[in-house]
Parts: structure tokens; C-alpha cells; sequence
């Protein structure tokens, strides 16, 4: 197995054991006959030389990966990239920063404080991008990072790791768009985002997507265990342009919007 393989599959591994429903979706679309392809992975991180996108995606570059298209999100204070390979049965990655300096100094200092604890060449090592948390985090410093950034909260709550996989639904043989995707997962009372409506994008722009909302999970903090929103499974139905090609970059609003279906669909809670 190559390194980008085996770095996938431990990417998916990780991503399952914080999202249980992803695993329920894959098999009820597996039972309905569906191989399920997917679009891409997602990956956050800080906007700090020591971890910024450009180190979090050596890996992958080194693996045949290009950056393609930037995104900037001003309201949530990100910026992002996408990457494809020269593959192209292999998964996108969308790697995503949150730009420090534009947050509050509160925020800054605490994300300093969780850098600073990082293990000496962690960046260096492939199995970066699924390593996990790598620094202590009290329950309080968390709730502070959510009050300003719920981006900010996710991090250093669940440090790096996917944060969602993406089916292709166009690729799909037993639906035929996303919104009866989506029917069949409401159905079975799977949790959807509906900021911005339950699908975003739209065939004009090439790009339809939906999400779940995330699944609660226990979290071992420095003072505690909580029970705190983890990550979601996310759907994307590709559209074919004006020259019969399939659309292969990002809709920046979508992903906007997409960003919170990390949010919480209650107030975190001790366990």
C-alpha cells in the first residue's frame, strides 16, 4: 500500500471512530447497492508558520497532489485550498486556516499556548494530517474559543484529522440528484444542516452540496470528559459544465455554510 493510501485509510479510520454516523450512512447506502466513491476530504488547521496549509499539505504534494484553486471566507476569517491529482479516481482534499491574525488577542494567545505544546517533528512525520489532538485543553478554554470562533473550538478540541468525508452522489446509481439523497437520509432520521438551506450551490454553479450536522462525541479534556459536536458527512453532486465537463472546484458560499455543521444541535455537555 502507498503512503497516500494508507494515509487515507487512516484518515477514514480516525474520521469514523468521531463521526458514528458515518458509518450508519455508508451502510445504508451500501445496502441499497450503491459503491460509494469519494469527492473529497477536509482538513483544518491554524494559519501559523508551524502548521499552515503549506505544512499540512506536504504530504499530499509529495504524493503527486496540486493546489488548484484558493478560497477566502472574510466572515469566518479563513482562507483555504484545493487540491487534485493528476488521478482522477483520487479523493480531493480541501485544506482550510484560520487566520490568527485577524482574531481577538485572547484567541491568538491561546492558540500560541496550544502550538507551543506541539511534539518535536510532528509536522515532519506523513501521519501529520491524522495525529490527532497534540496538546492539553482545558473544557473552559474551549468554551471561551467557541464563544468568538466555533472554527477555532473544532481545532483545538479535535487538532488535526479530517474533519468530513464526501460522498459523490453523482456517481451514485440509486438516486439521481441530491435532494433525493437527502429525502432518503431524512427518512432515517439522520440530522441535516439547513443554514442556508438544505442544499447548497446549485447545477448553475456546478456544484450541489448537504451535510449532516455532527455527531456529539465524549472528549477527554485536561479537566474532564464532555460531550462536544465532532465532525460530519458531507454530500456533493457534481454538475457537468457547458463543455460536458464535470465541475471540479468549490463554491466558496457553500462552504461557508457548510462550515457549521460542526455547531452543536445543543449546548455541550459533562459526562
Amino acid at each position: 500500500m502507498s503512503v497516500i493510501a494508507e494515509l487515507f485509510e487512516l484518515l477514514w479510520v480516525d474520521y469514523t471512530a468521531m463521526t458514528p454516523q458515518a458509518e450508519r450512512v455508508s451502510a445504508l447506502l451500501q445496502a441499497r447497492g450503491e459503491r460509494l466513491i469519494n469527492d473529497h476530504i477536509a482538513l483544518r488547521t491554524f494559519a501559523h508558520d508551524s502548521v499552515d496549509i503549506e505544512v499540512l499539505d506536504r504530504v499530499f504534494v509529495d504524493a503527486g497532489y496540486e493546489p488548484i484553486e484558493s478560497y477566502e471566507f472574510k466572515d469566518k476569517k479563513l482562507v483555504a485550498c484545493h487540491y487534485e491529482h493528476e488521478r482522477p479516481e483520487m479523493p480531493k482534499v480541501f485544506i482550510s486556516a484560520l487566520l490568527l491574525d485577524e482574531c481577538s488577542p485572547q484567541l491568538r494567545d491561546t492558540a500560541h499556548n496550544l502550538l507551543k505544546q506541539l511534539p518535536a517533528g510532528l509536522q515532519a512525520d506523513w501521519r501529520f494530517p491524522c495525529s490527532g489532538r497534540p496538546w492539553s485543553l482545558e473544557y473552559a478554554s474551549y468554551q471561551d474559543l467557541l464563544a468568538e470562533s466555533q472554527y477555532a473550538a473544532w481545532l483545538a478540541a479535535f487538532g488535526f484529522r479530517a474533519n468530513h468525508f464526501t460522498v459523490a452522489v453523482h456517481e451514485m446509481k440509486t438516486v439521481s440528484s441530491l435532494a433525493q439523497l437527502n429525502d432518503v437520509l431524512l427518512a432515517e432520521g439522520f440530522v441535516l444542516n439547513a443554514q442556508g438551506g438544505l442544499i447548497k450551490g446549485s447545477p448553475e454553479v456546478g456544484l450541489e452540496q448537504s451535510s449532516t450536522m455532527a455527531d456529539d462525541v465524549e472528549v477527554e479534556f485536561a479537566d474532564g470528559r464532555f460531550s462536544i459536536p465532532s465532525c460530519y458527512y458531507e454530500f456533493a453532486f457534481r454538475h457537468r459544465l457547458a463543455d460536458g465537463e464535470l465541475y471540479q472546484g468549490f463554491v466558496a458560499d457553500s462552504a461557508r455554510h457548510l462550515f457549521e455543521s460542526t455547531a452543536g444541535r445543543g449546548e455541550a455537555k459533562s459526562s
